[in-house]
């Protein structure tokens, strides 16, 4: 075995998350970042970067339906090998430039899978490193269900790499992934079968907002197989047969598992006395674990925050406040607004609804229909709707839902105000572009 080499800090994970430690550190500290797999994490490897790619083109089609009798005629069709290309020039080049970038900037690269041996060392392979802190950014994976066949099923990683669009498709799954998924490869021609256990979409959601989601869905002609469950799986000659918990076969060229996505937790923790529980690593108020110099960022983490690529960064970015002394103060979360990609994007940010029910002397709830707004009449989007939560005493927005095309827009507009803390009359004492999303907010109170 190799000398130990010695760091200040060592990354496990080089997502973005860990690359956030690793670069704020780098000036300061000898770090180190090893990573098992693809530099630069599964965003934008092999998640919501090229799945936005994939997204973009196929909703450019979705207008096109919507333009249809307002000046544009025929329809544009997806030429799956070439958004297949798109997407890979952008991810081929991840891996190697954020190496790069990490070399740049000092930071040694190290690939392959750590493993503790005690708080303050670990191995990967035959070598041993230690360091004064280490941090766990090892994000989440793709899982598969535990049945007969359950290997035959493809993930999103699978999905997001086809060379050719498969003519029928099974998603199971009823959460962001399955809905993202399933609807960009419905509206790229493809037949579309979408399996969910119970009656719900995406349970963080308003089920109202969920509920009107689907319609739109299955006016598009993804099939849903409500209350079902795929009990086994089996290869036949052109895909698979899916045996359905309702008595039902469903024979398709592919199908892929969105059931859920598990911290990667296999680093040995048991030798620096951590266990991993629901959801992940669990760690306190500045994203401590148990081992004070052993910290977690990112979707590693049991925690109540959404896991999201922006969260993970932030909270890299934290924890390097905290290591070099420049933050002392408990992690505050901002708000963080999320959203699905599904033709229309329904997002939410702040008070849920969940808590106006409970609390109605507090919060006033408005919901609005959008399809008279400027923007929305002038895209074609007949069923845009926000629904806007306001304190009553500070008359402050405070939460939104948002079912519209271009959602992320209007949300990120009502996201400041809320972060912000703006009350409506603010927007009176702002000149936006006109006409955009931004200068249609003054509806919302008018």
């Amino acid at each position: 075995m190799s000398e130990t080499q010695h760091f200040d800090t060592i990354v496990i994970g080089g997502g973005p998350g860990g690359l956030a430690v690793a670069f704020g550190l780098a000036e300061q500290q000898q770090v180190a970042v090893v990573e098992s797999d693809l530099w630069g994490g599964t965003c934008p490897n092999r998640g919501c970067d090229p799945k936005k790619m994939l997204y973009g083109v196929v909703e450019s089609r979705v207008q096109d339906r919507r333009y249809a009798q307002h000046g544009l005629t025929g329809a544009a069709e997806i030429d799956w090998p070439a958004l297949m290309a798109f997407k890979h020039s952008y991810t081929d080049g991840v891996p190697s430039g954020t190496e790069k970038g990490l070399a740049g900037s000092g930071v040694t690269t190290i690939h392959g899978a750590a493993a503790f041996l005690d708080p303050h060392t670990i191995r990967v392979g035959d070598a041993e490193y230690t360091a004064e802190f280490i941090i766990i950014a090892t994000g989440a994976h793709a899982l598969k269900p535990d049945i007969p066949g359950g290997d035959l099923l493809g993930t999103s990683t699978d999905f997001l790499d086809l060379p050719l669009l498969p003519p029928t498709m099974a998603f199971i799954g009823g959460g962001y992934v399955a809905v993202e998924l399933a609807n960009i490869a419905a509206n790229a021609g493809a037949q579309v079968h979408l399996i969910q256990h119970n009656h719900r979409l995406l349970r963080d959601f308003p089920e109202t907002y969920t509920q009107r989601l689907a319609k739109i869905m299955a006016a598009r002609g993804i099939i849903f197989h409500w209350n079902t469950t795929v009990e086994k799986v089996t290869e036949t000659a052109d895909g698979v047969a899916l045996q359905l918990s309702d008595g039902q076969s469903l024979a398709v060229a592919r199908a892929f598992s969105a059931i859920g996505r598990p911290a990667n937790t296999d680093l040995n923790l048991a030798a620096v006395g951590l266990t991993a529980v629901k959801g992940g690593i669990a760690v306190n108020d500045h994203l401590q674990t148990i081992q004070p110099n052993i910290y977690a960022v990112g979707d590693v983490i049991a925690k109540n925050q959404p896991k999201l690529t922006p969260v993970a960064s932030y909270e890299g970015r934290y924890v390097v406040g905290q290591i070099l002394g420049q933050d002392t103060a408990a992690i505050q979360y901002p708000v963080v607004p999320h959203i699905v990609f599904a033709s229309p994007e329904l997002g939410q940010v702040g008070v849920r609804l969940g808590t106006t029910a409970q609390a109605p002397d507090r919060y006033t709830v408005e919901e609005q229909d959008l399809s008279g707004w400027y923007t929305y009449q002038r895209i074609q989007d007949k069923t845009a709707r926000v629904t806007t939560i306001t304190d009553k005493n500070t008359h402050r927005l405070v939460g939104a839902v948002v079912l519209a095309v271009d959602a992320e827009e209007l949300l990120n507009y009502l996201t400041v105000l809320i972060q912000e803390q703006k009350p409506a009359s603010a927007l009176q004492q702002w000149i936006p572009v006109y006409p955009s999303v931004a200068s249609d907010l003054s509806y919302l109170y008018h």
